[in-house]
């Protein structure tokens, strides 16, 4: 064999037993983390459609590496319906970014049950998602809290601090043995304390109070993304068990 042959053949050997090591550490490290990815930009096997066993087959589809669902115009009744994790969590940390449409309007629910013939919302907290600027909502409820980053129509985000529609926001849910945290755009926006007399007292004045499953939230349940007929863009899903 000519010495530039060989010289060829231990770069490439070099190069693959570098990416090999880089690879190994890459996969560790993730691991170490113990992220679950629900969503990277390229598949859906994560979730499926409230209420039914597949992905919905029309509604949803992914964009340039985001999870889009698709506006149908006719707000609440939506094309594709909304669809949940396929995994239930009971502690945990989620983190993900949105962007929404021009008057656009969608939400984030955890602790989600699927409860036959029931939306649901009936069950789940919502982490509101909207443009407050042009949506109706971001001028309802009380305090601002139908607006972004808000426990919808309970407790107000604050400070309100969402992007405007056609920019990314990064958000985080923590919940953690009944404590609940939203996190939107780097700041800490809400807390609140599932199961106690605050927690009932609220739910017991607001448009929620005859839903037994939401006023007693279960421990555990599914994440779900809410079609309201608008677009709205989901990417870099993940979940980490508390």
């Amino acid at each position: 064999m000519k010495r530039s042959a060989i010289v060829l053949t231990v770069m490439i050997t070099s190069i693959i037993l570098f990416s090999c090591r880089q690879g190994g550490e890459k996969k560790a490290a993730v691991a170490e983390d113990n992220w679950i990815v629900l969503f990277d930009g390229s598949g859906t096997d994560e979730w499926r459609s409230y209420g039914k066993e597949g992905f919905p087959e029309k509604g949803w589809t992914i964009e340039d590496g985001a999870l889009l669902v698709m506006g149908s115009g006719r707000g609440e009744a939506g094309g594709g319906g909304d669809i949940i994790s396929k995994r239930k969590f009971s502690n945990f940390e989620l983190e993900l970014e949105w962007k929404v449409s021009e008057g656009g309007n969608s939400g984030i629910f955890y602790l989600a049950q699927e409860l036959p013939g029931e939306p649901i919302w009936k069950s789940a907290p919502e982490m509101q998602i909207l443009d407050n600027e042009r949506h109706i909502d971001g001028k309802l409820g009380k305090d601002g809290n139908r607006q972004a980053g808000s426990l919808y129509d309970l407790i107000p985000a604050v400070p309100q601090n969402s992007r405007p529609a056609g920019e990314w926001n990064h958000v985080k849910v923590i919940v953690y043995k009944g404590t609940v945290v939203h996190w939107m755009n780097g700041e800490n926006v809400l807390e609140y304390h599932l199961w106690t007399d605050d927690w009932k007292n609220m739910v017991l004045n607001s448009k929620f109070k005859d839903y037994e499953w939401f006023l007693n939230t279960a421990e555990e349940g599914h994440i779900g993304l809410q079609d309201h007929g608008d677009d709205v863009w989901f990417r870099n899903i993940r979940v980490k068990e508390l």
